[in-house]
């Protein structure tokens, strides 16, 4: 098949987006999952001497048919909610956690896995072969094989709930969020507010049919006017608004809380961990994971904030004084922070985030970055026009390698809007496996939430959002460039959760780098390239208030990990929440602070007790960075190891084992302290 051939045919197998509606999915999904359940069990009835060809292909089949039809619709309610969406996929959701949990609890095809792992054949599978059997015995533990019939009954019920409160907390979230905004006619409340801000307030205020200027918690407008916002009763209240929101705090106290959401969750997944014979919830969630033990983890976590308080301190006070002499704020409180910060960093390195945003407008980032992953890993980018998409604003593209082979396709969808979740990820779409037919090749969703073009201007990134898409973009290098034709350890399924980041975390390097930045910056309007003082200063501005940073991750991360290492009847979230402030942070926000209401990555994503993986993956991504400062950050033989030996590999391999064959030898912590500017 020839490279035109395959696009096309790769195209021709994405979603229609334009043809989900609400109220037939339920239908279409419920159909699916029972034809599924059916052609199962007469697979089954077939498997007296089972094969990778009579038992783990055709399993494979029947699962990726049904992640074919149901990622589009989960993504959909991450990008494009709405009332009937929401309502559809909610109660949708129970029934395709249950059709994976009967899946584990199959006993005559946990049996069969186990009857291929103790067989002849096993030895002649493929590596990948074997590791998607060995996963799959792990999941059959680790989904209730071996309890009893009441406790099956019981994890089903627990995984289904824990699922439904998982969605609860994502809603509470995206509602608290889009339920408070703030609405002024008066320019000077906004003094000191970038003018992309002032043009996104005013087309806010228009879409509203009001007169003047509208802030919302969207986060690009949350973030610039606590960074700049003058008004220091602006920034209070900002400040008490997004961090009280889906709590019983704040403007909408009560309104969306996930105050009783967090606790029935902790509840039941130390119900779930414990029926499963663990401790706890951390140790249950170690089995998927690279790092040996919770103990490890914590000490990990500590000896992290040991390398970072005494710098973290000083910061603090260098910040204390400089609110002091420049600001005349005598106090300076958690809504003066990043303000504060912002202008010590003009101050000290005459650099800001504006002061770069005009250099990174979107269409030159994007051309740039393709350039950067082009020359390391060989590969190409080309724009894929007249896809169906869920948004006008959504582009698509494809992947082609050195030899001319298509390599997978991916959506990008970048800006924040309406009815669209916070933050920015990467998710599958279709995942690389090989079938009679050819291969499948994997589609990636990459999403952000960037401020748009207002006004005439094109959209301009700060260089903090250049990081965030280089850091999405990783992830889906990861996905879309694997070589392994299983698809339970394809691209980043099967891989490690704690390994996960490190691709992620690995591509932000290149913003740094003085030759990567000569494609990505420059200026919107005259076209020059980032001047050499201002690069100069964005390098010596590089670690500013590193320390600090550190202790911050530090703070989510020992947070979540200890919340999910104990029994949630022994203390409250919250005082356990202050006592690890207490314990790593140097300023402890007011006592009114519900962060962890809208702490997503834990309760409405994948990263409970593993929060503690970016840190774990920055060491990994630090140390293997230092391989390409060591050869030539754009040394070709270099980005061909990492692409065969990290991004090609799937999980197929042990993580660990990935990493000594790119590196030589075993991860070292003191990279990342060494980049985070925390040692010599």
């Amino acid at each position: 098949m020839n490279q035109a051939q395959a696009i096309e045919k790769a195209t021709a197998s994405l979603p229609a987006f334009s043809n989900i509606q609400p109220d037939t999915i339920g239908t279409s999904i419920r159909a699916l999952l029972r034809d599924n359940e059916t052609t199962l069990a007469r697979l089954l009835d077939h498997q007296a001497t089972p094969t990778w060809a009579s038992l783990c292909a055709p399993l494979e089949d029947l699962n990726d048919r049904l992640s074919r039809a149901w990622a589009p619709i989960r993504h959909l309610h991450s990008v494009a909610d709405t009332p009937t969406l929401r309502a559809a996929y909610s109660a949708l959701l129970p029934e395709v956690v249950a059709y994976g949990t009967a899946q584990m609890q199959n006993d005559r095809l946990a049996a069969a896995y186990r009857q291929l792992r103790e067989s002849a054949e096993f030895a002649r599978l493929t590596p990948a072969q074997r590791q998607v059997v060995e996963h799959a015995l792990r999941d059959f533990r680790l989904g209730g094989i071996d309890l009893n019939e009441p406790e099956r009954t019981r994890l089903v019920a627990l995984q289904q709930r824990l699922t439904q409160l998982s969605l609860l907390f994502e809603e509470h979230v995206l509602d608290a969020t889009r339920a408070w905004n703030w609405h002024t006619e008066t320019l000077a409340q906004l003094r000191g507010l970038p003018a992309h801000l002032l043009q996104l307030a005013a087309q806010n205020a228009a879409q509203q049919q009001r007169a003047g200027w509208v802030l919302t918690l969207d986060q690009p407008c949350y973030q610039a006017t606590m960074l700049y916002a003058e008004d220091r009763a602006l920034r209070a209240q900002m400040y008490e608004a997004y961090c009280t929101r889906a709590s019983e705090q704040g403007p909408n106290a009560g309104q969306f809380d996930n105050g009783p959401v967090i606790d029935e969750m902790l509840q039941l997944r130390h119900e779930l961990a414990t029926l499963l014979g663990y401790a706890n919830y951390a140790e249950y969630s170690l089995a998927t994971k690279m790092a040996p033990s919770c103990a490890h983890v914590s000490d990990f976590l500590r000896e992290l904030a040991a390398h970072s308080q005494v710098q973290a301190h000083q910061e603090m006070a260098t910040l204390r004084e400089f609110a002091r002499e420049h600001l005349q704020l005598d106090t300076l409180e958690a809504w003066d922070v990043a303000f504060a910060s912002e202008r010590l960093r003009l101050h000290a390195f005459d650099i800001s985030q504006e002061t770069l945003r005009p250099y990174f407008p979107l269409a030159r980032v994007l051309s740039g970055l393709f350039e950067i992953v082009h020359r390391l890993f060989g590969i190409t980018i080309q724009p894929v026009t007249g896809l169906d998409t869920w948004h006008a604003e959504v582009a698509g593209y494809r992947i082609v390698d050195a030899a001319g082979e298509l390599r997978g396709l991916f959506y990008l969808d970048l800006f924040a809007r309406a009815g669209k979740r916070g933050g920015a990820w990467m998710d599958e779409c279709l995942v690389r496996r090989v079938t009679p037919s050819g291969t499948q090749y994997p589609v990636a969703f990459l999403t952000c939430n960037f401020t748009p073009a207002v006004a005439g201007q094109p959209s301009l990134l700060t260089h903090e959002e250049v990081l965030t898409l280089f850091h999405e973009f990783g992830h889906g290098l990861h996905h879309l460039l694997t070589l392994v034709d299983e698809a339970a350890v394809s691209g980043i399924n099967g891989v490690a959760w704690d390994a996960v980041e490190l691709p992620s975390q690995f591509l932000e390097n290149w913003c740094w780098e003085k030759e990567a930045l000569a494609g990505l910056a420059h200026h919107h309007a005259t076209g020059d390239p980032l001047p050499e003082p201002i690069f100069t200063r964005m390098l010596a501005a590089k670690n500013f208030q590193s320390g600090l940073k550190m202790l911050r991750q530090v703070e989510f991360s020992l947070f979540d990990f200890l919340l999910h290492a104990r029994d949630p009847a022994e203390n409250s979230v919250q005082a356990l929440l202050e006592e690890v402030r207490h314990s790593v942070a140097v300023l402890v926000p007011p006592t009114w602070n519900r962060f962890q209401h809208s702490f997503s990555h834990i309760f409405g994503g994948g990263y409970a007790a593993g929060y503690y993986s970016y840190k774990w993956a920055e060491v990994l991504a630090a140390d293997a960075f230092s391989r390409f400062e060591e050869e030539g950050v754009f040394n070709p033989a270099v980005g061909r190891d990492f692409r065969q030996h990290i991004l090609e590999a799937g999980g197929a391999t042990d993580a660990m084992t990935l990493f000594r064959q790119f590196r030589g030898r075993d991860p070292a912590p003191e990279a990342l302290l060494r980049r985070s500017g925390l040692l010599p």
